[in-house]
């Protein structure tokens, strides 16, 4: 049974990437990494971003429609996201934004038949996919309720048009009846990876960045991002600025699987530079720190297949956890190294012991669209 039912030329992600493959945009940020221990007062009334493991009442993506930032690439990376919306519904529902009706049609039917409902939701506009950077942050508190908050959305620094997608953390709250929290500083889901148990990682390139937050120092940043996850404990690297148009999200290099247990990216040996930097930089930084509870961290490297080109994300770390499995890319497929995909797929069935472990081959969101498939998606937990 079909469970779908209605509920200027661009320097796109993309584009952004090739210029920095040519060496014209930047280089890795200068400063000083490592743990701080923050003396600030969790979120207001008890609210924070719980665990990405925990049960969900459903995913949000946002379905890609804008031949202004896709261009040739629209139908590739539609199809893309039509099967992850089709491979998450088989564990868990999917509400899926899309910008007016007839984009709304052409989600329907491309994402066709699923087992859990997919509801596409057309009065929630949006620009593009992104739903981890654009989408409300989701936070629960010990009396079964939720609210939202949203981190101001910018086009990752002015880089893309964003005037929709600014405003569809609010609208997603709005829609659900939800309280919703603006936060003080601007970025995105994407930059911060939460254990739910009180401790924040994250680059400060993409936080500590005048096209984000011109003027605020570290601190300040740190602690309005412990205020707004409810969390005490923040620990930074440095990242890399201008080499991707989000300035080094986090979460393609490091994400918790349980608090206190991490999966960090592992690169090629032959890849070299600012990136391959930043992920050897976690490895050390979180092998010698510390989580909030006073934990030291299991660290769980995935190693990566060799990029097959300079806009792929090959890396294993930007997945999504549903109600029963695993959802990751076969990137190794696509690189014409399965036999990555084989370790990661072990590595990561002890990691979620009694979950489905799904590899999905998507070539345009990992290749020329450079994002992966936690970029696309966010949880909403279960009260």
């Amino acid at each position: 049974m079909n469970n779908i039912k209605f509920a200027k030329e661009e320097q796109s992600r993309r584009a952004f990437m090739k210029l920095a493959a040519a060496g014209l945009a930047g280089a890795a940020m200068s400063g000083v990494a490592g743990d701080v221990l923050a003396q600030v007062a969790s979120a207001s009334n008890g609210f924070f971003v719980p665990d990405e493991s925990l049960p969900h009442t459903r995913t949000w993506m946002a379905w890609p429609s804008s031949k202004r930032i896709w261009g040739s690439l629209l139908s590739k990376i539609q199809d893309d996201i039509a099967l992850l919306a089709r491979t998450i519904a088989k564990y868990e529902p999917v509400y899926m934004i899309a910008d007016g009706y007839y984009n709304r049609l052409d989600a329907e039917y491309l994402i066709g038949y699923t087992n859990y409902q997919v509801t596409v939701i057309d009065t929630i506009h949006n620009d593009d996919c992104w739903m981890r950077d654009i989408g409300a942050v989701f936070r629960k508190d010990g009396m079964g309720d939720l609210d939202c908050i949203g981190f101001n959305f910018n086009g990752w620094g002015n880089h893309q048009t964003h005037a929709k997608d600014t405003l569809v953390a609010s609208q997603m709250a709005a829609y659900l009846g939800l309280n919703f929290t603006a936060s003080t500083v601007v970025g995105e889901g994407g930059g911060v990876v939460e254990d739910g148990d009180g401790t924040l990682l994250a680059n400060e390139s993409c936080w500590v960045n005048p096209n984000r937050n011109p003027g605020m120092s570290r601190d300040q940043i740190e602690a309005e991002l412990l205020k707004q996850y409810g969390a005490s404990k923040m620990i930074w690297c440095k990242g890399v600025i201008g080499q991707d148009i989000t300035d080094d999200h986090c979460d393609a290099t490091v994400m918790f699987t349980q608090p206190g247990t991490v999966v960090i990216h592992v690169p090629d040996p032959s890849e070299t530079g600012a990136f391959a930097d930043n992920a050897a930089e976690w490895i050390q930084t979180l092998s010698t720190s510390t989580d909030a509870k006073g934990r030291s961290f299991n660290i769980i490297k995935l190693q990566a297949p060799k990029a097959t080109s300079k806009t792929m994300l090959a890396s294993y770390i930007n997945m999504c956890v549903t109600n029963g499995a695993v959802i990751n890319v076969a990137i190794g497929e696509i690189c014409n190294d399965p036999a990555k995909d084989d370790a990661v797929r072990a590595q990561l069935a002890a990691a979620y012991p009694g979950l489905t472990i799904e590899m999905l081959r998507l070539p345009t969101l990992y290749g020329e669209g450079g994002g992966g498939i936690h970029c696309v998606t966010q949880q909403q937990p279960m009260p």
